[in-house]
């Protein structure tokens, strides 16, 4: 399974790299996303570091829709996925390796988001980074791992792709307010709890959402009933 892994990311990763668009769009969207909510503020005003963490966030969740949409399409286009499908491994090396693939994306465009959040939202580092990175990598970790799962319903026709949006944002719920709390704390938000319930949450959930990805993932990939 792990052999199997490694090849669904090295290929996900080299075909995604060398075609570019498919991240540019990505980033694109949620570079917009930044940009629109800043014009949201008046000249002088600062965004709160809540309203920052979660546009975001939010940012974040769209990119991971598109990243998604376009490893899952990778097969489809190259009528490849028989291919997966007859290699003699377990099936979940290719949820993993799609996850993992989809993580590294993820963490790319995010690094663009990071800074350009800083200057568009008038944000500043004020607050625990290393709880706030903490939980950036575990909040990511289970949204690639659902997305990763989810994404195998995106496959096919074109019209299928808006159930991947509508099936992953509420079950993304948890793990979001999860994200935008630590993130608020690292900006300088004050929080009398403290960022130990969150990280706590955010790994409590990517339990659950790695356990089902192993669980589900072959009757999603394979169309079993």
């Amino acid at each position: 399974m792990l052999r199997l892994m490694w090849a669904v990311i090295r290929k996900d990763l080299s075909l995604i790299l060398a075609r570019g668009s498919g991240l540019v769009q990505a980033l694109l969207l949620g570079l917009l996303l930044l940009f629109v909510f800043s014009l949201s503020q008046g000249i002088g005003e600062r965004m709160s570091p809540q309203a920052a963490a979660a546009v975001f966030w939010l940012s974040s969740a769209f990119c991971q829709v598109l990243i998604f949409n376009q490893l899952y399409a990778l097969e489809e286009v190259n009528n490849a996925r028989m291919g997966l499908l007859l290699c003699p491994a377990p099936i979940q090396g290719v949820w993993l390796g799609k996850a993992a693939a989809g993580l590294v994306l993820l963490l790319l465009a995010q690094l663009v988001f990071l800074p350009a959040s800083v200057i568009f939202l008038g944000q500043g580092l004020h607050g625990a980074v290393g709880p706030g990175l903490a939980g950036l990598l575990l909040v990511d970790v289970g949204m690639c791992a659902l997305g990763s799962l989810l994404g195998a319903l995106a496959q096919g026709q074109a019209a299928r792709e808006s159930l991947l949006s509508i099936v992953l944002f509420p079950l993304l719920t948890p793990l979001l307010l999860a994200g935008i709390s630590l993130g608020a704390q690292s900006l300088g938000a004050p929080s009398p709890d403290g960022p130990g319930n969150w990280l706590g949450l955010a790994g409590a959930f990517d339990g659950v959402f790695l356990g089902a990805g192993l669980l589900l993932f072959g009757f999603i990939y394979t169309g079993e009933d």
